[in-house]
């Protein structure tokens, strides 16, 4: 049955998360430390070289772990994707993924989230938790980049940071990823991203210094060359950026199959754990020889020892000491799996919060939200029960709930729209008669759509992991090769507004997408982006289209006119040339940034969502502070207009004086804040050093311009509705 309005919203807020979560203590990273050199000085070199040696090969129970050292009650520590909750495994959760986290512009969802993904590893006896991904959507086609929190560092810094709270809070530890300027999947292996240093530092570094403030357990190194040189054997980033001007300290590990020099290199450079283990195509495998070498080298000895520290410190500081469960599944199709549930009815309610909460329209001149129409259409694939059984999800058939790859999740308890729209109209008492065509036919779905007074399609575009020995999809490795709405989806929209005047349109995707030519046809008077929801999507699009729940959703990153204006495209094809450099022209100049500095107009705007209310906004005003975190404090006043009870999400922008050479405004503040209608309430955002300074290539250092900044609060990028200036 379908829950009330007040379960779809309040439910998931004010249930405890899970009772799965055993007593353990935290300890200061000074006092894991302390326990770590102590186990650390009795092991022998062998020991040490299997600690830092990762094991695993696709085939174990996780996918990967370090070698214990059982004599020292030292498990092996199990690594285990993912970014949208833990994979492979039976009895788990699909929560929604990273972009739908950010498209909330909600910390306490983000952090919920990352609490209960975080109580299922827990649970399963998972002890690391692959994820936050906090990678830039460089460019949108970017196969990846539904995994992260898009393409604006601040709200990916923000989101990162939520997420590692609540992994961490419950005794988990987090492995941010991947480190850097990995940014599509076609060459990924061997690519240069070529960047300049004041980029690498406000653009794609700028996340991990939150991640660090969040005590983030690990980092994980990408694939690519930066600049040249092999992330994983980068001493640029680990110990100049990492270590020695944000304090990381917890450990380094490789991306699987990531390391490709020699072992006394790799880790002087700063690499502590190396992924998966055993592997010698891509140069992988390098620590296999490091027992041998360090007994012969006194320096590679004394860093073997560090590297081993590094990595145990996080397991005595978030208490997995102290009874963690133990390991209870196996990779799905395993006989040996102890069938622990990991799932609950708290977690359930949460992922349908989060899932309609990310629910952005973008688009209503009147049909939403739905009443109790007399008849109704449900038409696309991308409504119907999706395909299972696929490597990683590397298929499309039915709706869309997550991408594909390493990141992805279970689609076992996926409630698709179909199934969803039904249980309602029978809920009701079958007053809505409907009619469906679960395909993208065009003649199906334009009979099904005449005559009814709506008609709902649901379109549809999908990517993941690419590289060698993963599956394309439709012609796509992995990145897009356009950003069209797939399988013909855009004529199917056309055909159907022009049998139906009420034609909504409801698109789960990875990304941007070409809207046009249909976006300004009268007869389509909604456009709803529900990016990729997890298990229950069915339900949470249909909390929103027939307004149980009001729209707060915010697009996380900008919906362009034409593919053309984006800044940034994935490089699909290089010729010859398998390690192509390629060239960051664009700097920092990423998304609405670039659009602002270029004056391109957008489809619509990043930040931009519609409610079925209205918002005001008063008083602005701003004060200064002597806390370095709170330098300034802006406050303004917004109000409901409307007869709606919604929640709003004003967003500050600064503008950064003349000559710093920055984009015209960039996002530094947002809040949720729900409303009654007719309510008031003050908003208070504060603005630290680090949100007013930029990187300065001369000195090394981070420092504030000098000049008045401008502050602009609104409802998105484009839509200012209170300005001032310090």
């Amino acid at each position: 049955m379908f829950a009330s309005p007040s379960l779809v919203g309040a439910c998931a807020l004010a249930i405890a998360l899970a009772g799965q979560v055993g007593a353990f203590t935290t300890r200061s990273w000074d006092d894991a430390r302390a326990l770590a050199k102590t186990v650390v000085a009795n092991m022998t070199v062998d020991e040490m070289a299997g600690v830092v040696s990762g094991r695993g090969q696709f085939g174990g129970r996780c996918v990967g772990n370090i070698h214990g050292v059982p004599r020292l009650n030292i498990p092996d520590i199990c690594f285990q994707d993912g970014p949208a909750g833990i994979r492979a495994v039976d009895l788990a959760s699909g929560f929604p993924a990273g972009i739908n986290a950010a498209a909330t512009f909600n910390r306490d969802l983000m952090r919920k989230r990352g609490q209960a993904i975080g109580e299922e590893f827990r649970a399963k006896g998972a002890h690391v938790y692959l994820g936050p991904d906090i990678d830039i959507m460089r460019a949108p086609a970017a196969g990846r980049a539904w995994e992260g929190f898009g393409p604006d560092a601040y709200l990916t810094g923000e989101a990162g940071y939520e997420t590692i709270m609540g992994v961490q809070s419950v005794g988990v530890q987090a492995v941010a990823k991947h480190l850097t300027a990995y940014v599509q999947e076609h060459y990924r292996f061997w690519m240069s991203s070529d960047v300049d240093d004041r980029t690498l530092h406000e653009l794609y570094w700028a996340p991990y210094l939150r991640a660090i403030e969040a005590d983030v357990s690990g980092i994980m190194c990408s694939y690519n060359k930066i600049n040249g040189t092999y992330a994983c054997a980068n001493p640029r980033l680990m110990n100049e950026i990492a270590r020695g001007e944000a304090g990381f300290a917890g450990y380094f590990v490789s991306d699987w199959l990531a390391t490709h020099d020699a072992t006394y290199e790799t880790a002087m450079a700063g690499l502590d754990l190396e992924m998966p283990g055993g592997w010698l195509i891509f140069g992988g495998g390098t620590y296999d020889d490091i027992g041998p070498e360090a007994k012969n080298n006194a320096t590679l000895l004394a860093r073997l020892r560090e590297m081993c520290e590094n990595i145990i410190t996080p397991w005595y500081k978030l208490g997995q000491d102290q009874d963690f469960p133990a390991l209870s599944f196996n990779v799905q199709g395993s006989s040996d799996n102890a069938h622990v549930n990991a799932r609950s009815d708290a977690h359930t309610a949460l992922i349908r919060t989060i899932a309609a909460a990310s629910t952005v329209v973008v688009k209503n001149t009147g049909g939403l939200p739905l009443s109790s129409p007399a008849s109704l259409a449900i038409i696309g694939q991308d409504a119907a029960p999706p395909q299972t059984g696929c490597d990683l999800n590397a298929c499309l058939g039915g709706t869309l709930a997550i991408g594909w790859g390493s990141g992805t999740t279970t689609l076992d308890y996926v409630v698709p729209p179909i199934t969803a729209l039904q249980q309602r109209i029978g809920a009701q008492g079958n007053k809505t008669v409907l009619a469906q065509s679960l395909s993208n036919d065009i003649d199906p779905g334009v009979s099904a759509a005449r005559g009814k007074s709506a008609a709902i399609v649901f379109c549809v575009a999908d990517s993941g992991e690419g590289g060698i020995g993963l599956t394309q999809v439709d012609g796509n490795w992995g990145d897009r090769e356009n950003l069209d709405l797939w399988r013909r989806c855009g004529s199917l929209i056309e055909a159907v507004s022009k049998v139906n005047n009420n034609t909504i349109v409801v698109i789960h995707t990875v990304g941007p997408v070409n809207v046009n030519p249909w976006v300004s046809f009268a007869n389509v008077t909604a456009i709803v982006f529900a990016g990729l929801p997890g298990e229950q999507t069915g339900p949470a699009i249909f909390d929103v289209l027939f307004g149980d729940v009001n729209p707060s959703g915010r697009l996380p990153y900008t919906i362009a006119k034409s593919e053309a204006d984006f800044p940034a495209k994935v490089l699909l094809s290089a010729g010859l040339d398998f390690a192509p450099h390629v060239e960051f022209t664009e700097r920092y100049y990423n998304d609405y940034k670039h659009f602002d500095a270029a004056n391109i107009e957008p489809a619509f705007p990043f930040g931009h969502g519609l409610s079925y209310t209205t918002f005001s906004y008063a008083n602005l005003t701003v004060t200064r502070g002597v806390n370095p975190t709170t330098l300034y404090t802006v406050k303004f006043a917004v109000t409901n207009t409307g007869s709606r009870d919604g929640t709003e999400i004003p967003q500050l922008y600064l503008g950064f004086p003349s000559g710093s050479d920055e984009p015209p405004k960039l996002l530094r503040g947002f809040e949720s804040v729900a409303l009654a209608a007719g309510e008031t309430k003050s908003v208070s955002m504060t603005i630290g050093q680090q949100q007013l300074s930029i990187w300065d290539v001369t000195s090394q250092s981070w420092v504030r311009p000098p000049g008045t900044f401008s502050v602009s609060v609104g409802a998105s990028s484009r839509d200012i509705r209170l300005t001032g200036s310090f």
